[in-house]
């Protein structure tokens, strides 16, 4: 808001019309005359593309601003925690996030024009783990006497948990198997999800008043119709634990399993072994999982056929540890529709499966598999594929087969609707709105991989908007448009609270301030009821690279995690994590690399360059995070310059004359 006219020195106005004009200069002309334009700074909140490239919404400029030191915590909180609390605000799971998340963050940070990456990651693991060490809890909101059933303890279900009980709101989670965890547990192994870490980050959610109904399967142990008795809302989070077989033929062999199956039978204890060559079709991360774990395990040879694997992972047996105590390396193989660097796994995944002795082809689409006379299969076959054109083409002609004695699909998954038939769709999945609530079924929400099979950091987001989703549901208001960019995002306002700087009271409907009765005029920027010259565009806008000034920006090499890869010599029998943790002070330097884009991050570069002394660093007492310089609009001549030296691009000549 500029000064009012009472204020403002005449040698620094000017009239942007005379008169009798009646037409104006082409826009850039008319915003930017020589040294000076009737635009003045404004200071505008936009979300990083860090942030916007989260499924899960985490604020994660808000929380590297923290541990960097940028961003002060209320008294009494030390800014480790407060920098859990700002994390946790999205995602209960920092620890475990922090460790296997692919991190698409990373891919949007605007520091890869830099140089190089932020380790986002590496610092959600330090946040994630020092809060397991220093015991930090979650609080529950203020009972609301309503209650949800959420079917399925895993990622989405618990993490829809949490933010329920934040909201006040009773939860009983049911869940058929003996641990809760779901894909994080039965489908990721121990060596990239440690259990204690995960045990200790599931507990505090639990903690929290949630109540726990394992080996409990709904449909069959307790029915939907006694859920919905029992429950205000039902929450169907059961995920896609279900995995597709090779649509092809021979594809239903007994040699012949899922990778879903796979990696269960070896999260829970009973698959210690592979035998003869393994044959993995897929390209995403369950496949690089089962090629990775294979090598662990290896091979052994004259089994008794009890102890093939496909009897272990379907259940019909286990593993003798004394049997299999002589192993050998595992022949390993993946296959790919895709060409190896167009694969949806991670690139590192990638380069660490290969370092650990799998062999990966790509462009080679399953054909048939070849069974022998006992019906099982003994090789895959494959036809080599074209991308000439965009396209996938088989080549005619250009079968050959690869020899195998089991063939893993892991090309997809659906959700077990055992007694609960009546939810699927055609694919297995189930049907919700953009909101997850279940069309035709009031009462009845769904999100997760049942929904649209994704990645860990998806499934937790969602679990966000359900939740809140489920909350209007309860207090019957009818669900808003979300915002463009559907994230958590920094509260302006909020921290003003925190730091004791609330504006004052503001009454629209007859404020003497804005009426002006006490000084003859309308509110102006010395009036303490608003902000001032602050914009919130965050919730529409990522501010991209080309808004920054990088040449602030020094070049720094990332502070790198140290991480366990063993070569294909070590592979066998290799299960310890891997990924070792930064120290906290390479995470506070690491953090230091954020460019904070879209928030200031007080570098002074505007009150050293401003040619009038316009720019102005505000008051010790006045300031906190987003409200670190300001203007004196008497002396600014819009000369832009502020915004010119402004990395982050967090000022704009926005404010008119």
């Amino acid at each position: 808001m500029a000064k009012p006219v009472s204020k403002a020195k005449e040698g620094h106005t000017f009239r942007k019309f005379k008169d009798n004009d009646n037409a104006h200069l082409p826009w850039k002309e008319q915003i930017f005359q020589a040294d000076h334009s009737h635009k003045c700074p404004t200071y505008v909140h936009q979300t990083p593309p860090c942030q916007g490239s989260c499924p899960s919404g985490e604020d994660i400029r808000g929380w590297l601003n923290i541990v960097r030191g940028i961003e002060k915590p209320a008294a009494g909180t030390s800014w480790q925690e407060y920098a859990f609390r700002r994390s946790t605000d999205a995602n209960p799971f920092p620890a475990i996030m922090g460790r296997v998340c692919p991190a698409p963050c990373e891919d949007g940070c605007n520091r890869n024009q830099v140089e190089d990456r932020v380790g986002i990651n590496a610092v959600e693991q330090f946040i994630g783990d020092n809060a397991l060490k220093e015991g930090y809890a979650f609080a529950a909101g203020k009972e609301t006497g309503k209650s949800v059933g959420i079917i399925g303890g895993g990622p989405c279900g618990l993490a829809a948990a949490y933010q329920l009980r934040r909201m006040g709101h009773a939860c009983t989670v049911y869940d058929d198997h003996d641990e809760l965890g779901g894909m994080m547990f039965y489908g990721i192994p121990g060596y990239r999800t440690p259990r204690n870490v995960l045990g200790g980050e599931i507990d505090r959610i639990i903690k929290m008043g949630v109540e726990v109904k394992t080996k409990t399967r709904v449909g069959t142990d307790i029915s939907l119709e006694e859920l919905e008795k029992k429950h205000d809302a039902v929450l169907f989070a059961i995920g896609a634990q279900t995995g597709r077989g090779l649509p092809i033929p021979g594809g239903n062999a007994q040699n012949c399993i899922s990778g879903v199956a796979f990696l269960s039978a070896f999260n829970q204890g009973r698959l210690k072994a592979v035998t003869g060559k393994v044959v993995v079709v897929g390209g995403g991360d369950t496949s690089i999982d089962v090629v990775s774990v294979a090598r662990r395990l290896g091979n052994i040879t004259n089994i008794p056929e009890k102890d093939r694997t496909e009897n272990v992972v379907l259940g019909y047996t286990a593993h003798d540890v004394v049997d299999i105590a002589v192993k050998e390396g595992a022949d390993v193989t993946l296959i790919s529709r895709q060409a190896i660097e167009s694969m949806n796994a991670a690139k590192h995944e990638i380069d660490d499966a290969l370092r650990e002795g799998v062999k990966i082809q790509g462009s080679l689409s399953p054909v048939e598999v070849i069974l022998d006379a006992n019906g099982r299969a003994r090789a895959l076959r494959v036809a080599k594929m074209s991308y000439q054109g965009g396209k996938g083409t088989v080549i005619p002609g250009s079968e050959f087969d690869i020899e195998a004695d089991l063939i893993v699909s892991a090309i997809g998954q659906t959700g077990d609707f055992t007694g609960m038939e009546g939810f699927a769709n055609q694919r297995g999945l189930i049907d919700s709105d953009k909101h997850f609530q279940i069309p035709n079924k009031p009462g009845y929400f769904a999100a997760g991989d049942i929904v649209r099979p994704h990645l860990l950091t998806t499934v937790i987001g969602q679990a966000s908007i359900v939740a809140d989703t489920i909350d209007h549901y309860f207090k019957n208001e009818e669900m808003r448009k979300r915002p463009k960019v559907d994230v958590h995002h920094f509260n302006l306002l909020d921290k003003l609270r925190e730091a004791g700087l609330e504006p004052e009271h503001f009454d629209p409907e007859g404020d003497e301030k804005t009426r002006g009765i006490d000084r003859g005029r309308r509110g102006t920027s010395d009036d303490e009821f608003a902000v001032h010259n602050y914009e919130d565009r965050s919730a529409h806008q990522i501010i991209p690279a080309d808004k920054l000034f990088l040449g602030h920006f020094g070049y720094e090499l990332r502070h790198k995690r140290q991480e366990s890869v063993p070569s294909a010599e070590e592979v066998l029998g290799h299960f310890e994590e891997r990924v070792a943790g930064l120290s906290e002070e390479d995470t506070i330097a690491e953090a230091k690399r954020c460019m904070s884009c879209g928030m200031c991050f007080e570098c002074d570069n505007c009150v050293i360059f401003c040619p009038q002394d316009a720019v102005y660093k505000v008051k010790k007492d006045k300031h906190t995070m987003g409200r670190y310089v300001d203007t004196y609009y008497d002396r600014c001549i819009g000369c832009h310059i502020c915004a010119d030296v402004c990395p982050t691009g967090y000022i704009q000549m926005g404010l008119g004359e």
